[in-house]
């Protein structure tokens, strides 16, 4: 085998590992994003209604919790006591 011959053979070994180690990359990574949801992904595929995602119905109930912790925390005013009594 000639030296030309085995640096060729070289090379298309070292660019078959090179491209194989990107392609599991890929794959892994791919794997990874879709798997948490994959599920639910298959649900919808089904034709199942995704459950209802509604990010500002929480944060406004987060939003009133805020309030009604801040609001307790105040101090009551003493008049207000007295007309209370």
């Amino acid at each position: 085998m000639a030296l030309a011959d085995r640096e060729a053979y070289m090379m298309a070994v070292v660019s078959i590992v090179v491209f194989a180690g990107a392609l599991v990359t890929a794959i892994a990574v791919i794997a990874f994003a879709v798997g948490p949801h994959w599920s639910r992904m298959v649900r919808v595929a089904a034709g199942h209604a995704d459950r209802g995602f509604a990010p500002l119905e929480q944060l406004v109930r987060a939003e009133r919790r805020i309030a009604v912790r801040r609001r307790a925390s105040l101090p009551v005013p003493a008049r207000r006591l007295r007309e209370v009594a």
